[in-house]
């Protein structure tokens, strides 16, 4: 994989378009970013030779943007491709493009989703075959940190493998930085229990760590990073993650997620769409 590919947001502060260029110059990948633009000109009623004007023109239009704001941050001698896709659906395109030789996709985050619609951040989070990382605003800052999370209660070795893959990116884009790095493992105390005066929250806590111990030294070992680097937390997931990545001042949390599709894919989020509600910093996420 060789390729970044920045998708452009309408608006003139696009975060994508910055931090994606400085991530493709850090990281030696050739950046594509892409901008869409789309009106259903059906309604104007108009022959075909004036509809393909009109079209031709706002596709014109929307490059000029984009490429000027590429220029004002494209690093020396940085070579980047400008594509404007006439496109209603953004996540189709970019679901079909992305699966080619890319290595990571960046985008600024958007949290709008409702019950009979899926946003492009969640039609990318649940079905793209390339990483994604979902920027914020906040831009990065020297000496933040970067946060990876994992599930040492993954059984198959399909999602054992993804706890290595994010834990071996982050330690990638931790050692790109040059910034510290650490592997949260959560324990999540089930609330009805707990509620219910069944077990008592840190007992229960302290019995899982002993059983996930073992899970987390052999993704320490085969990671090549030391058991320090691992942090047990008890709480609810995603809450924790959140709390955690203000606690160590990371800039970036990497995670695994596995995408839903259907109805239950728009009525049941995963854990990192319920971190993605939550987080205020950047989310790079992974799929086995």
């Amino acid at each position: 994989m060789s390729k970044l590919l920045i998708i452009a947001d309408i608006e003139d502060k696009c975060a994508a378009t910055p931090r994606g260029l400085a991530l493709a110059q850090e990281m030696d990948l050739t950046p594509e970013v892409v901008a869409f633009t789309y009106a259903d000109l059906r309604r104007l009623r108009m022959d075909k030779e004036r509809t393909a004007e009109i079209k031709k023109q706002l596709i014109a239009e929307r490059r000029a943007t984009v490429e000027a704001r590429v220029a004002k941050f494209a690093g020396d001698n940085q070579k980047v491709k400008v594509t404007v896709v006439w496109a209603e659906h953004i996540h189709e395109w970019v679901l079909k493009h992305a699966a080619v030789d890319f290595s990571v996709v960046v985008k600024s985050r958007h949290k709008s989703e409702t019950l009979g619609h899926t946003s492009t951040d969640w039609h990318l989070l649940r079905e793209c075959p390339t990483p994604v990382l979902l920027v914020g605003k906040k831009k990065w800052k020297k000496g933040a940190g970067v946060l990876a999370t994992v599930d040492l209660d993954a059984s198959t070795r399909v999602k054992q493998k993804l706890n290595e893959e994010v834990v071996l990116t982050a330690r990638h884009y931790a050692e790109m930085f040059d910034t510290d790095l650490n592997i949260l493992c959560v324990i999540d105390v089930p609330t009805l229990l707990s509620d219910l005066d069944l077990v008592d929250p840190k007992t229960y806590a302290e019995s899982r760590k002993d059983e996930l111990l073992p899970a987390m030294q052999a993704l320490a070992a085969a990671t090549g990073l030391p058991e320090s680097k691992f942090l047990f937390k008890r709480g609810p997931v995603a809450q924790t993650i959140v709390s955690e990545a203000a606690a160590t001042n990371a800039q970036l949390v990497v995670m695994g997620t596995v995408g839903r599709k259907g109805v239950k894919g728009k009525l049941i989020g995963n854990t990192a769409e319920e971190v993605l509600a939550l987080l205020r910093t950047d989310t790079l996420t992974l799929k086995p």
